[in-house]
């Protein structure tokens, strides 16, 4: 364990550079896992941070007289949270509610919505300017950029918020429709 102490500076940065990052954007994906109650997973992800950090941590202080040796600890920390949310939004784990107010089209846009095989509930509502409807919707969170592009080409003009959720019980998501993710 004792390798980028005693190898030239470079190398020593460059792997402090890789475990930082790799280190940071686990630390993103455990976070997540904690948040959507996936304990196992969560468990080993924190291991293996843990036992990088305490590998890089060692390496930094043994190397503290360079300045390289800080650089690559400081821009892998800084890159492994890029990387992690990156990552973490191209995976798209978990399930997210929408709620969509559509001042004009509202029914069109429940009807393409449920065309589609979402699973939708319609509210009606009263906004600023008067009659509004309300839809509720929750998807597997991979799923939101279809439900925004059947909501923008049916009416542009709607709001639609998004709220990352952890379903408790009961109800119909569409990824478990006929086998579908």
């Amino acid at each position: 364990m004792s390798l980028a102490p005693t190898a030239s500076p470079w190398l020593a940065a460059l792997l402090l550079f890789a475990m930082r990052m790799v280190g940071l954007t686990l630390d993103t994906l455990r976070t997540l896992l904690v948040l959507r109650g996936h304990k196992f997973w969560a468990w080993w992800v924190a291991f293996v941070q843990a036992f990088l950090f305490v590998i890089a941590l060692t390496w930094v202080v043994a190397g503290l007289n360079h300045p390289l040796v800080i650089a690559g600890y400081a821009l892998g920390y800084a890159t492994g949270g890029v990387v992690g949310i990156a990552l973490e939004r191209r995976l798209g784990l978990g399930h997210v509610h929408l709620r969509i107010i559509s001042p004009r089209r509202g029914a069109a846009v429940a009807h393409r919505l449920r065309e589609a095989g979402f699973a939708i509930t319609e509210i009606p509502a009263t906004g600023r300017d008067g009659t509004v409807e309300l839809i509720n919707c929750g998807v597997v969170r991979r799923q939101m950029p279809q439900v925004l592009d059947i909501v923008d080409q049916t009416d542009p003009e709607a709001f639609v918020t998004v709220e990352v959720v952890r379903p408790m019980r009961r109800g119909i998501w569409r990824a478990s429709v006929g086998g579908r993710s």
